[in-house]
Parts: structure tokens; C-alpha cells; sequence
């Protein structure tokens, strides 16, 4: 770590943080709570990394920010402001990051906004934060984050009362195309938000199907519904599908190619759509669809 501008201030009345608090659910965040917690008010304890190399004077600094901080509500993972800096290689900013919780928590990848004081973005960055150690329960352990030159959007912005804040993802949802809208019940939604919900969101920029149902119809055609999943943090345009299903012995059953016209899948939903083998594509007759997968081509 650097040293930073704040440390060289011989007044006490000149040492201010620039930036301003954030928050967020640990339980949103980690999965993590304090049930049994019954302070309304949580004070933190300045805690630093074992290989920081901090002096008495920078120590006493720090302390004195620490102790001058709001206390936080049980359950919450804060991020107070300390300190930001414009450099050749990025902006570097300097916070606490705050933990409640009775019992230490780590990180690993934590996507971050570093927004202006009118809360616009001026940065987004997601950080591999494993080197930032535990932080151990209801403490306060300083860190500073770069966001490098390509995650600045807007570099002209006051450098008092920005804030650095965690962004939590979305939860994956259920997204239908307006003729599913019209053509399932309250019910068979419910059953599919259920579903949605329950299973695990994809990878981060993944896409991937999940199969509900396959079935021979009387004209021997074969359909087959399954779940678009995007894990993409934006849309994404399907044009041309090309797929190839199997049953339970792992044989082809069929196989073909969609046009998909206007269909752009939503960022971080899922979407149920069926799709409709010709009875002239079925390559396998009696297929037992007890178990089957549906996969694009190559």
C-alpha cells in the first residue's frame, strides 16, 4: 500500500474521508447471518491485513477514521469511502470495508461501482478480492481498489461525496415470450418461476438449456420444451438454433436447425420455449424419452 495524501494532513481537524458509506445484506450477499444478534447498533474495530506495514503515525490516522464511522446494523457489509485518487493507471480508491457479523467472512469475486456524488456511475470493476484475507468479525479493514483505465466511464466528477459500493447480481429470473404469456395459466407460471428460482443460476456469460419436457406427438413429430438460460450480463440475440436431441440410451433422436426471428433472450433470465421436429427429422423410432438431453451443434 501507498502511502496516502490523507496521512500526510498534520491537523487533525484536516482529516476527513471524501467518500460517503454503503451497504449491503450480508444474508443477500454471503448467505450469511447473525440470527442471534440483538444489538441494533454495531461498532467496528480497525482491522489490518497482516502484510500492511503501517507506521504509528498512519496507524493513529486510521483509528481515528474508524472510530468516527456510523455504526452499522446487524447483518450488513459496508463499504465507507476514505480516499480517492486519479492516476496514469487507473483511480484508486481507498475504504473500509465493514463487517458486522460476529464471525470473520472472505471474498472472493465482488463486482464493484465507484459512483459520483449524484450516484451516476463513474467506474465498474469486478474484483478478485481472496487477497484481502478474512476480515474478521465486526471490524473495519481499510483496502484500496483500482479500477483500471478501461472500467472508468466518466473520469470528470467531484472527488467528495463519491461512493464505492457493492453491486449484487440480480437474482435469475423467469422472463416469457409474450405468447407464453397468453398461452399458460397463473398456475403452470408459478410452477416455472418456482422452477427458475430453485435451480442454479448459470455461469457468469454462460448460456445453456435446461430440458422440462420431450414427447411424440400423434403426427409423429417430436416437441421439445426446454429453458434458455442466460448468464450473460446482457441480452442475448438468438438468429439460427441448431439442435440435436438424445434419449435415454444416448442415442440421436433428432436433429435440426431454428429460426428464431426477433427472439433475444433477456440478460441473467430464462426463457421456455418449444421447438418442433418435423415426424421427417425423427431419426429413431420408440425413443424412450424417460431421460433425454437437447444440445446445439457445433
Amino acid at each position: 500500500m501507498g502511502i496516502l495524501s490523507i496521512f500526510r494532513r498534520k491537523n487533525k481537524e484536516d482529516i476527513k474521508m471524501t467518500g460517503l458509506d454503503s451497504s449491503v445484506s450480508s444474508t443477500e450477499l454471503l448467505n450469511e447471518t447473525d440470527e442471534k444478534s440483538q444489538e441494533d447498533q454495531i461498532h467496528t474495530e480497525l482491522s489490518l491485513h497482516p502484510s500492511w506495514n503501517v507506521e504509528n503515525e498512519q496507524l493513529y490516522v486510521l483509528r481515528f477514521l474508524n472510530n468516527d464511522l456510523a455504526p452499522l446494523k446487524p447483518n450488513q457489509i459496508s463499504l465507507a469511502g476514505i480516499e480517492l485518487n486519479d492516476e496514469d493507471h487507473g483511480i484508486e480508491v481507498t475504504a473500509f470495508v465493514r463487517n458486522s457479523l460476529a464471525k470473520g467472512i472472505k471474498f472472493h469475486e465482488l463486482t464493484l461501482v465507484l459512483l459520483d456524488a449524484d450516484k451516476k456511475l463513474a467506474a465498474r470493476h469486478t474484483f478478485d478480492l481472496g487477497a484481502l484475507g478474512e476480515v474478521p468479525g465486526r471490524s473495519s479493514r481499510p483496502w484500496t481498489f483500482i479500477f483500471p483505465v478501461d472500467s472508468i466511464v466518466n473520469r470528470e466528477f467531484s472527488h467528495k461525496d463519491w461512493t464505492l459500493a457493492i453491486e449484487l447480481k440480480e437474482k435469475h429470473k423467469l422472463d416469457l415470450h409474450e405468447t407464453w404469456v397468453k398461452a399458460i395459466s397463473n398456475e403452470q407460471r408459478e410452477n416455472l418461476e418456482k422452477l427458475v428460482s430453485s435451480l442454479e443460476a448459470p455461469k457468469p456469460g454462460e448460456v445453456n438449456f435446461y430440458g422440462l419436457n420431450a414427447q411424440i406427438a400423434e403426427n409423429k413429430d417430436l416437441q421439445v420444451t426446454m429453458l434458455l438460460r442466460n448468464g450473460h450480463e446482457k441480452n442475448v440475440a438468438f438468429h439460427q438454433l441448431p439442435l440435436i436431441v438424445e434419449d435415454a440410451a444416448g442415442e440421436k433422436v433428432a436433429e435440426g436447425s431454428f429460426k428464431l426471428e426477433d427472439f433475444e433472450l433477456k440478460a441473467n433470465t430464462s426463457r421456455p420455449w418449444t421447438f418442433i421436429f418435423p415426424a421427417s427429422l425423427v431419426k429413431k423410432e420408440n425413443p424412450d424419452l424417460s431421460k433425454w438431453r437437447a444440445y446445439p451443434i457445433q
